[in-house]
């Protein structure tokens, strides 16, 4: 009788939406990269101070061009990443979504976020998103056009960094772009600030900014416009900085948009709500909040999330990940004060979490399916290209940011990173981290149910 309740409880743990913990293997099947030093020009018209980058991401502005080495900052070991700022250009860096839907020549959307990662750094980055083309047989990426957002019509309703110009090209002063989703031919984009929806035409020009409403109430954040220092976090804002629309998943039955918030809310006193993160449904149709929102129950070690796109009509992938980089096979030894050849906070969480939306759970909770683990992938053909790969043991993604994932077809899935240029390593120490692209081969993580 004593074994019999036991297992009728462990079945019962295995079977809580909440906490199904099934991994799935995942076998590498491709590998393409875009270089780090990646760049693209302004427009024209576009205001002559944006032809430099990254001219405000120290203590005082810099006028000169590839000056300031670029490293991970003190608590990851103070490592150079061997590029210097500010650049020449616009970088193509920070990859942080990909939409669900594909161009009609098979290219895929890819966004870039708001440049160098605050508001008060980065109003000199343009923000943009591209159509790619990963080739996994050369191992490149081809960026075949990249489409500058912008706000000729004024439809954003806040000043923005480029106010009195004819052109109003938006910058990383006027939103953090997170997720983006294309749908009957026009764009759209998950805000981190805000943080807002933003609905734009294909060519980049901004037709819509939508607020975001929860229970019935406007929640912002601490770099939402209008919010004043000094704010009491959870009171005058809920969101986290850093922490608006990291995914933004579009069902394809319904058009509604599954914004997920990625970091906890705050509540009043500064906590937050829990290890979940909210999501709330848009309608594309109507242009208005459903008024229903879900949760999503983060595993032991994740912090953040990273992406969230649907395979089919209710399942969807999340990436979960933590705050870690590089490869635990080089983590800096306890106590250690000598950190130059060795990662102090090593990728430990890096998932992508297998969802059903059609499973909700009496308290809002989004059952977890299973999920596969970017820390063990298996590369039984030598698909990692030379100079990406551990020197031994599997094929690891062990990136800080990893941002973009979607369904690449019946049987495989596409994932790439945020390479926080010149900020991130991860794969070397030394050396800032590739845009890389992985395709795995997960057939048992996209027929589970």
């Amino acid at each position: 009788m004593r074994f019999t309740l036991s297992l009728l409880a462990a079945c019962t743990l295995l079977s809580t939406p909440v906490l199904a913990q099934t991994v799935f293997p995942a076998t590498l099947a491709g590998h393409a990269f875009l270089p780090a030093m990646t760049m693209v020009a302004p427009p024209a018209d576009a205001p002559h101070d944006l032809l430099v980058s990254g001219k405000f991401t120290g203590a005082k502005r810099n006028d000169r061009p590839m000056s300031v080495m670029g490293d991970v900052g003190t608590a990851y070991g103070s490592h150079p990443t061997g590029i210097s700022l500010p650049f020449i250009g616009q970088p193509i860096q920070g990859l942080s979504g990909f939409a669900a839907n594909r161009d009609d020549d098979g290219s895929w959307f890819v966004l870039t976020d708001n440049g160098f990662g605050s508001k008060v750094n980065s109003p000199d980055a343009m923000l943009f998103f591209h159509r790619m083309k990963p080739d996994f047989g050369s191992g490149k990426v081809n960026v075949e056009e990249t489409i500058f957002l912008h706000d000729p019509d004024k439809k954003v309703p806040f000043r923005i960094a480029t106010e009195s110009t004819e052109s109003r090209y938006l910058t990383g002063a006027d939103f953090d772009p997170e997720s983006i989703q294309y749908l009957n031919g026009e764009i759209w984009i998950g805000d981190e600030f805000g943080p807002y929806v933003i609905r734009a035409a294909k060519d980049g020009r901004i037709l819509d900014v939508f607020e975001t409403v929860l229970d019935g109430k406007v929640i912002k954040g601490p770099d939402t416009p209008g919010i004043t220092v000094p704010a009491e976090p959870g009171k005058a804002f809920q969101v986290q900085r850093s922490g608006g629309y990291e995914g933004m998943a579009l069902q394809p039955s319904t058009n509604l948009l599954w914004a997920m918030i990625e970091k906890p809310l705050l509540i009043e006193g500064g906590n937050t709500q829990g290890d979940f993160l909210r999501v709330m449904t848009f309608d594309t149709n109507t242009n208005k909040w459903t008024g229903e929102s879900f949760k999503f129950k983060l595993s032991e070690g994740a912090q953040a999330i990273g992406d969230f796109n649907f395979i089919d009509e209710t399942r969807a992938l999340v990436i979960e990940r933590d705050n870690g980089e590089g490869d635990s096979a080089k983590a800096c030894a306890s106590g250690a004060a000598d950190l130059n050849d060795c990662y102090p906070i090593p990728a430990k969480v890096k998932n992508v979490v297998l969802v059903d939306t059609a499973s909700v759970d009496e308290d809002g909770f989004i059952r977890r399916i299973g999920h596969i683990n970017l820390l063990d992938i298996q590369d039984p053909d030598g698909r990692a290209l030379e100079g990406m790969k551990p020197a031994e043991g599997p094929f690891t993604f062990p990136f800080l940011t990893i941002e973009d994932v979607a369904r690449y077809d019946d049987t495989h899935i596409m994932i790439a990173n945020d390479n926080n240029l010149p900020f991130s390593g991860g794969r070397q120490i030394g050396t800032s981290a590739n845009n890389e692209f992985i395709l795995l081969a997960v057939p048992e993580l996209l027929n589970a149910k």
